[in-house]
């Protein structure tokens, strides 16, 4: 699978958002920031894995759809990447 540059550019966000945290505790910054900060970045993630899979989902499924397959067994697996996601 390719990745978008929106992804990736998701990714990298997160990645300086976690950097931002780690200064935040090696300053001792209320754990109350911290939190809402940490929070902030699993929402992130959470909203990534969603586009990923969801964007997944459509290359699988169109790609079997134009070899005559079942789309079935790629919607399930979809569904069970996001269910063990959470």
């Amino acid at each position: 699978m390719e990745y978008e540059d929106q992804v990736k550019y998701r990714v990298k966000r997160m990645e300086g958002q976690l950097r931002g945290i780690l200064k935040m505790m090696e300053e001792n910054k209320d754990c109350k920031e911290v939190i809402t900060q940490l929070s902030a970045v699993r929402s992130a993630v959470d909203r990534t894995v969603g586009v990923i899979v969801s964007s997944n989902l459509v290359e699988c499924v169109l790609e079997a759809q134009k070899n005559g397959q079942q789309t079935d067994e790629f919607i399930k697996e979809a569904v069970n990447l996001l269910v063990k996601s959470r």
